[in-house]
């Protein structure tokens, strides 16, 4: 299949992420065009340390959920930080932890029918206290889940991230 992309228009600018329209020539030479909202990525972080997995819950209005519960996540949005730095510097400001040892375990994209935000999926291990203020606009309460509770944590969540980095995880802990 051919595309070729030619050309785009910003048409709106938020705080989190924009939108424009591009347009596309597909291999017979029609053109069309495609709303793709913008968005900087983000990374989503499996933390355990060999008993829990620990997770934030949080409220998540634009799907009407009062606590959804979700790994320690955040945007790429500090300048001049890379993914591995993000989900760092997030998993000391969410859950208050830092990690020894960190593995990347999955690059995807959230949903690619109209969005380009990917999602940078790490495992971080050897936990320790860390301090770090978190941000203020979030109403997080950490939560701990025994690791023989993943196959229920899977099969109750609804946050997509966490889905991906929970079934990545297990997939991960089988083959160990």
């Amino acid at each position: 299949m051919g595309l070729e992309r030619i050309g785009a228009e910003d048409v709106w600018q938020g705080k989190i992420a924009s939108v424009r329209i591009e347009r596309f020539r597909d291999e017979k030479g029609e053109e069309y065009s495609r709303e793709v909202v913008s968005h900087p990525g983000a990374v989503g972080v499996v933390a355990h340390d060999g008993e829990r997995l620990y997770l934030v819950r949080q409220p998540r209005e634009a799907v009407g959920e009062e606590a959804l519960l979700e790994l320690p996540a955040g945007k790429l949005d500090e300048e001049g930080e890379d993914a591995l730095q993000t989900a760092k510097r997030e998993l000391a400001e969410e859950i208050g932890k830092g990690a020894n040892t960190w593995q990347h375990l999955t690059t995807f994209y959230s949903s690619p029918g109209f969005s380009d935000e990917e999602v940078h999926v790490y495992l971080a291990t050897d936990l320790y206290d860390e301090r770090a203020e978190p941000a203020e606009d979030e109403r997080i309460e950490i939560e701990t889940v025994p690791l023989s509770d993943l196959d229920r944590l899977i099969r109750e969540n609804r946050d997509a991230k966490t889905l991906v980095g929970l079934l990545w995880f297990k997939a991960y802990i089988q083959q160990a």
